[in-house]
């Protein structure tokens, strides 16, 4: 009984570090905009679309993630979830253009939709209802609202911590593109890049 316990909880954290990330990455982004403008040649009216796509995905497709957890199982969907957010990020990192980084996104949107359903049906199965359970489902919620709150932090106060983000952020374009145009600077304008 202990070891089913303890993969229970384990269980737990696990859901609860996908449910931060995803709910992360609908807000972190926007500390990386300018920086997205900048690398990819977005037109102002474009840029939005970064933001847009993935939360239109997201939304649109919460009942269809949720359906297809209960048809073709819970786990499975989940683990496809992962594997589609997962690629979806790096795609979405390595982005070349304007549409490659849209429909990245978009991609991501729908990882995060047959996530998000399925990781709440299992936490449902997994834990007894009652107190158990109320307590599994508090943690998890709470995580995905340190995950919202840790965008709107980064986006508010872009501190040398959020510009350590931004600049994780940016590394895939800097790297393919060898761009050195924009140097990361604190606020007395010393450089923070590496050499």
């Amino acid at each position: 009984m202990v070891s089913s316990d303890r993969r229970k909880w384990l269980a737990l954290a696990l859901l609860s570090v996908v449910q931060f990330m995803v709910v992360l990455d609908i807000a972190i982004v926007n500390v990386a905009l300018p920086s997205i403008q900048v690398d990819l040649g977005f037109s102002q009216q474009n840029l939005q679309w970064v933001i847009s796509a993935y939360a239109l995905f997201f939304g649109g497709f919460l009942l269809l993630g949720g359906r297809a957890a209960d048809l073709l199982g819970r786990r499975r969907i989940f683990l496809v979830g992962i594997v589609l957010f997962t690629v979806s990020s790096l795609l979405a990192g390595l982005a070349w253009s304007e549409g490659s980084l849209i429909a990245a996104r978009a991609f991501q949107g729908l990882g995060a939709a047959i996530i998000t359903p399925a990781a709440l049906s299992i936490l449902s199965t997994t834990f007894v209802e009652g107190r158990e359970r109320n307590v599994a489902l508090g943690v998890w919620g709470a995580v995905g609202g340190f995950g919202a709150a840790a965008g709107r932090i980064a986006r508010r106060h872009p501190d040398q911590r959020a510009q350590l983000v931004v600049d994780l952020l940016r590394l895939p374009w800097r790297v393919r593109r060898g761009s050195d145009r924009r140097r990361s600077r604190d606020r007395r304008g010393v450089g923070l890049d590496p050499p």
